[in-house]
């Protein structure tokens, strides 16, 4: 977490804070840290959260990708925000109950305490309703230490916590999601294929350097994206190596 931080020092410190209430007068979430911070990509494909990302997104789908990767800098007096599901980015389609499309990663880059504006979560509410309005008393705070992570889905109704405290509040937001969706974050701005050619290929591929299924994501005369990121080993699938 310290190198991390270190590396995005410079692009935290210039980073805007929000423009509405929803993102947070006074919260600043900096972005492209796979581009900006070498350190940052051992954390966006540590092997504890693909294995958990392998069992509740790639039990149900060809693969997953980066959904967005982003640090949360809560300042002191941002008041909770809206209590919400991320999978409402998809433009509020109501997925059916029990069908996660989306799962998310909170590292504590600081201390995450009640005080300081810890993630509120309501456990359990992934099997709630679509387009409910939780309460942010209905909430719990994730209390962790600095180095934690909290997993959590897309469907669970959570929020950013209050910040009643005289410091900062750093997080790590990183979520992964089915790669037939779009991603929130536009990756291949944020990770364009120069960088990416310097990436690992598993990683290259979570970035989404790769196709999603049969016939989608290839480019140029049906070649597959590896094909111009990793070109000595990218391999063609046929139809049936990926169909269910």
């Amino acid at each position: 977490m310290d190198r991390i931080e270190s590396e995005l020092r410079p692009y935290l410190d210039a980073t805007h804070v929000g423009t509405d209430s929803f993102a947070g007068f006074n919260t600043r979430r900096t972005g492209s840290p796979i581009a900006r911070s070498p350190s940052f990509r051992e954390l966006a494909a540590h092997p504890l959260v693909t294995g958990a990302l392998d069992l509740v997104l790639g039990d149900h789908a060809t693969s997953y990708q980066l959904h967005l990767t982003q640090i949360i800098d809560i300042g002191p007096g941002e008041p909770g925000q809206m209590v919400h599901r991320d999978q409402w980015a998809f433009d509020f389609f109501s997925f059916p109950k029990g069908f996660e499309v989306e799962c998310h990663t909170m590292w504590a880059m600081s201390e995450f305490t009640e005080e300081n504006g810890a993630t509120r979560v309501i456990p359990g509410s992934n099997h709630w309703d679509d387009k409910l309005r939780p309460g942010y008393e209905e909430t719990e705070a994730a209390e962790m230490d600095k180095g934690s992570v909290l997993l959590y889905l897309g469907s669970v109704y959570h929020g950013g916590g209050a910040n009643r405290s005289s410091e900062h509040r750093l997080g790590v937001n990183v979520g992964y999601t089915l790669s037939w969706l779009r991603q929130e974050e536009n990756q291949y701005l944020a990770c364009p294929p120069e960088v990416a050619r310097q990436l690992p290929m598993e990683l290259a591929k979570l970035v989404g350097y790769r196709r999603g299924a049969y016939a989608l994501g290839y480019w140029g005369d049906l070649q597959d994206p590896m094909d111009a990121v990793h070109p000595d080993t990218a391999k063609t699938p046929s139809f049936s190596t990926v169909s269910p």
